[in-house]
């Protein structure tokens, strides 16, 4: 036997093979089967090149791709690998190998509608698509938020404005131990919240060997489980750990006869490397970009002259896989094999980023709650803002013991709230979303893989209390904004997509967002410093307030503003034109889509919001429309691996037309699961490979 191929009914892929390298080919194969047009995206992405095919708005991603030097680091880290830990490398050479033989039978439509042909896949591809995935994962550019919002505000502004930003991926994960569930078995459950995308950013699958047999979410492109897996006996899940790792360095660069030099701490002018790049951009003509790198990392945004609006500034980049050639991708093999906690603890001792959070249970009664990832020890400041480069004192020295956690009460909650990477982060998430968890956990002392669905969907909104607050205080308003007030303050909080009370608050919250942007003290921060178009999301001053709208209204003297004037203006506004439907009338799904959508097909209504557990995020004051949410929800049942779950926002096919493309989006829209199966004979055999 060398691979075989079944479905379920989902359409989700089940592979049995003799060997880990067999799997990972068929592994590759089918991914190219199912998500071809997918991986041609993302290896687009990964070595900046997806501007050939998109057009000019993936030029900013490719400049920052090159700039970054994400393929070059892919393929020394992957020639490390090779060096290290050959048995991964030829593993993950079986799973390019897979891809390549799946892209050549592809018929995705997508291609012929570009009128491109699938690329071919290098062995270091897949690490250059995982770090492109990730490379903004951590929000380094939050460092230039707070920089730009202490010009105008003073450095008290950034604690005012510290919240989960809005280019911030997270998640939802908990840990019940046996003492808590009616089986006596651990529990393992949550969800990935990031960007949605179509194809969806994880794949459903199930790997089978004489090794090892594991069900999971594999991202695709890239070989094994690495985040959410269950190998019968133990089951591992992560979110994000919010801790920060990577650095901006302010450089002095100058250009010589022999090319660029660089002001180092030493005060000694030093070479940087540098070379030019071609972006063929679809539509327009080719644009060159400079790559430069120091001794710190390669440079970002600006140069030797300085911003394209001539600010003289130039950022480079210091992130862990450029500096250490290691990707993690040596814990990925142990992970898959690992039987016991004990295992899966010592594959992450591996991990290198992103940096998570990692629980994980197994039959014996094994629990494990730790940090798993790579950050450097360097000066506070590094952590804060952009450093300079010529100042001494902001290298690093060296690299953070991962902490470790126990459980409260048999129960381990993590939803990037502070915890146990506190040591390692600057801004972590609002608690809401884990004391909700936490509460809700604490209501009964017994529970089954059976009820947590009913947690991933809760929809309490507690962040909604301050501006409740100020509206409860407000008197002398117009009839119809008394009525509107009365409304709110009767209303249950929970942003449920068929309710028009929670319509209401939001138009409400969004009105109110746009009054403090407006206002004096803050609209000069409108205006973000000229870095490049990819980085913005973290520089725009709306989604800011919004996420950050607790913080202003509660603060003492947040610059003169007037909350409760804001708050009536709000209130007025939205009497005068009340929303004319539900929340989720307007709080639809946007998914991210490399081609625009041809089906026609409206996106659905979504329940949930930004500090829900059902975490469904909108950006109040600019849209409703959410492009944020659970990428997939799992529950991991360590007493019978066939009383799991999981779904995704789609399906487990790329293909439009295809019956698997959107046939979970029922499921994942009312909080069900599908089954896990990992019966082969319960399976259809689809092909022999």
């Amino acid at each position: 036997m060398s691979a075989e191929t079944y479905r379920d009914a989902w359409g989700i892929p089940h592979l049995r093979a003799a060997t880990a390298g067999e799997l990972a080919r068929a592994q590759g194969r089918v991914t190219a089967r199912d998500r071809a047009w997918q991986l041609e995206v993302e290896r687009h992405r990964a070595q900046g090149t997806s501007a050939s095919f998109l057009g000019p708005g993936a030029l900013s991603w490719d400049r920052l791709a090159r700039r970054a030097r994400l393929a070059d680091t892919a393929r020394r880290c992957f020639a490390a690998l090779e060096d290290k830990d050959p048995e991964t490398a030829a593993w993950v050479r079986e799973y390019t190998d897979g891809v390549n033989e799946g892209l050549a039978a592809c018929d995705a439509p997508e291609f012929a509608r570009t009128g491109l042909a699938p690329g071919r896949w290098e062995p270091w591809t897949p690490l250059a698509v995982w770090l492109a995935t990730h490379i903004l994962f951590a929000g380094f550019p939050a460092k230039l938020w707070r920089e730009h919002i202490t010009a105008h505000l003073g450095p008290d502004a950034v604690a005012l404005f510290a919240t989960d930003g809005p280019g911030t991926a997270g998640s939802n994960g908990w840990l019940v131990s046996g003492e808590r569930t009616v089986t006596g078995h651990a529990i393992v459950a949550g969800d990935p919240h990031r960007f949605i995308e179509d194809p969806g950013v994880y794949q459903q699958i199930h790997l089978s060997c004489p090794e090892f047999d594991v069900v999971g979410l594999a991202v695709p492109g890239v070989p094994g489980i690495a985040h959410f897996g269950h190998t019968g006996t133990v089951a591992w899940a992560i979110t994000n750990a919010m801790a920060d790792y990577q650095d901006l360095y302010r450089e002095r660069l100058r250009r010589t006869g022999a090319g660029v030099e660089a002001l180092g701490p030493d005060g000694t002018w030093h070479r940087a490397a540098r070379h030019t790049e071609t972006i063929h951009v679809a539509g327009e003509d080719s644009v060159e970009v400079e790559v430069i790198e120091t001794d710190r990392g390669p440079v970002i945004a600006g140069g030797p002259e300085g911003l394209d609006d001539g600010t003289p500034a130039a950022l480079s980049l210091r992130y862990p896989p450029r500096v250490t050639a290691d990707l993690g991708f040596g814990a990925l093999l142990p992970l898959l094999r690992a039987r016991r906690v004990a295992d899966v603890d010592r594959a992450l001792d591996a991990w290198a980023e992103p940096v998570n959070v990692v629980q994980a249970a197994d039959t014996e009664g094994g629990l494990l709650h730790r940090v798993a990832g790579r950050v450097p020890v360097r000066a506070t400041a590094n952590r804060l803002r952009p450093v300079p480069a010529w100042e001494p004192g902001h290298e690093w020295t060296g690299w953070h013991t991962p902490p470790r956690a126990g459980l409260t009460d048999g129960v381990a909650v993590m939803a990037n709230q502070r915890g146990p990477a506190t040591p390692l982060g600057v801004e972590f998430a609002p608690p809401h979303r884990a004391d909700r968890i936490a509460a809700l956990l604490a209501g009964k002392e017994r529970w089954s893989a059976a009820d947590m669905p009913a947690l991933h969907t809760d929809t309490h909104l507690a962040s909604a209390g301050p501006l409740l607050d100020l509206v409860t205080a407000l008197d002398g308003l117009s009839p119809g904004a008394a009525a509107l007030r009365e409304r709110l303050l009767a209303w249950d909080r929970h942003m449920d997509a068929d309710s028009a009370d929670a319509a209401a608050y939001a138009a409400v919250r969004g009105a109110v967002v746009r009054h403090l942007a407006a206002h004096p003290a803050l609209a000069p921060a409108a205006v973000p410093p000229a870095y490049p178009e990819v980085l913005q999301p973290w520089l725009a001053l709306v989604p800011r307030i919004a996420y950050a709208l607790e913080h202003l209204l509660r603060a003492e003297d947040p610059y003169g503003i007037d909350r409760a004037e804001a708050v009536r203006a709000a209130l007025e506004e939205v009497a005068a034109e009340p929303p004319a439907g539900t929340w989720g009338d307007t709080h639809r799904l946007a998914p991210w889509r490399a081609l625009p959508d041809t089906s026609g097909s409206p996106e659905p209504g979504l329940s949930g919001d930004h500090d829900c557990v059902l975490c469904t995020s909108a950006v109040p004051g600019l849209t409703d429309r959410a492009a944020r949410g659970p990428a997939a929800r799992y529950v991991w049942d360590l007493a019978d691996r066939r009383r799991s779950g999981w779904v995704v926002p789609h399906g487990a096919s790329g293909v439009p037309g295809s019956p698997h493309h959107r046939d979970q989006q029922p499921l994942w829209l009312g909080g069900e699961l599908a089954p896990v199966v990992t019966d082969f004979d319960r399976l259809t055999k689809e092909t022999d490979d």
